[in-house]
């Protein structure tokens, strides 16, 4: 391949994956990057292989952006805040990167078009996923007020007050955009497949699921949710869960994803199109959390189970991935246990993560955001 893949924001966890995924390809990666410290924790682009031309560099200032696109083929757009309790309050940091950092990348892209723009979207814009009730009937409008004394059930119920069953959530459900982070990565899908088309390019929405793998950062409280567990058992404390951990969630690993990034900047089908990215297997987050503390040799830290809600935070949203598997050739054959493994032996690898949960979970309590 000649052509040059910018990936904003591709310093990262999965921004690292990407790039190695294209250079596999035989594409010339760039990236441009802020090294935000929350992140990166003050330390350079040490996930990004030597072949990678890196530039630092915010999304938002114009001329960083400028220099970046020069030469360049297709955009890959990862650049934004991510964390949907952290976006209940630092409202202006989220809306300025993730959506005035996507309008200066567009407001380049008119002078340097290119020929298509891959935007990293989000799972979290659906809300509440879709479900079926007793009698059959699905509803992709539900609103929970959740019981939050700790002992109720915490599940969505219908107008009968009987409890709702969640089922694979396909892309035509509508959103309900429960966060700050949902509203922006909404907005960023739109200008993306707005403004592509409308200047001679081909706009693509990847929606991720919960990745995971190798690589992500550790001490950042808002990240993964499986780095968080991971960084409070390497602390030997046990993982704090919501609720009552009985929430569903689809965790795709960040060899899937960069694969499916492949895909979208590649396959001729992709174009206009907005792909659900996950494994298609859903588990609770208590099983997670136990599995995660087997694989990393400390099964006595078994999750604590908080008993309180978060704002923004849905119950259950488990994707259906018929879309990408039929028209990009999408597949997932990885075992969790084995990438589990993976996942603990690199944690082993890293130097003690600074354990900032309690932390954020006091940022969140402050505002009112638990409860």
């Amino acid at each position: 391949m000649n052509e040059t893949i910018l990936i904003t924001g591709g310093a990262g966890f999965i921004g690292s994956h990407v790039a190695r995924a294209l250079l596999e390809r035989g594409y010339r990666v760039r990236v441009l990057d802020s090294l935000i410290d929350q992140v990166h924790g003050g330390r350079g682009p040490t996930l990004l292989a030597p072949e990678v031309e890196f530039m630092r560099g915010d999304v938002r200032d114009e001329a960083a952006v400028t220099r970046a696109l020069e030469g360049v083929g297709s955009v890959i757009h990862l650049a934004a805040e991510v964390g949907v309790g952290q976006s209940m309050y630092a409202i202006d940091r989220y809306v300025s990167v993730n959506e005035l950092g996507t309008a200066v990348l567009f407001q380049q892209l008119i002078h340097k078009p290119v020929r298509r723009v891959v935007v990293a979207s989000s799972m979290s814009i659906y809300g509440e996923g879709l479900y079926r009730d007793a009698d059959g009937r699905l509803h992709d409008d539900v609103l929970r007020s959740p019981r939050r004394d700790g002992a109720a059930n915490w599940d969505p119920l219908d107008a009968q007050g009987r409890p709702l069953v969640p089922v694979p959530t396909p892309e035509s459900k509508r959103p309900q955009l429960a966060s700050v982070y949902a509203i922006n990565k909404y907005t960023q899908e739109r200008l993306t497949l707005t403004l592509a088309p409308a200047y001679g390019m081909e706009g693509v929405a990847l929606r991720l699921w919960n990745a995971y793998g190798p690589g992500q950062a550790l001490s950042n409280p808002y990240t993964g949710v499986l780095a968080i567990f991971a960084a409070r058992i390497q602390n030997r404390q046990r993982p704090m869960v919501f609720e009552d951990g009985q929430q569903r969630r689809d965790f795709v690993h960040v060899g899937d994803v960069a694969k499916a990034f492949v895909l979208a900047l590649e396959h001729p089908k992709a174009a206009g199109q907005v792909f659900n990215v996950a494994s298609g297997q859903d588990r609770t987050v208590e099983e997670v959390a136990l599995a995660l503390a087997a694989a990393m040799g400390r099964p006595e830290l078994g999750p604590e189970m908080t008993g309180k809600a978060r704002s923004g935070d849905i119950r259950h949203n488990i994707p259906d991935i018929t879309r990408i598997q039929q028209e990009l050739g999408f597949s997932v054959d990885r075992d969790f246990q084995q990438d589990l493994a993976e996942l603990a032996e690199w944690v082993a690898s890293q130097q003690q993560a600074e354990d900032r949960v309690l932390q954020a979970r006091k940022e969140l309590e402050m505002r009112g955001l638990v409860a």
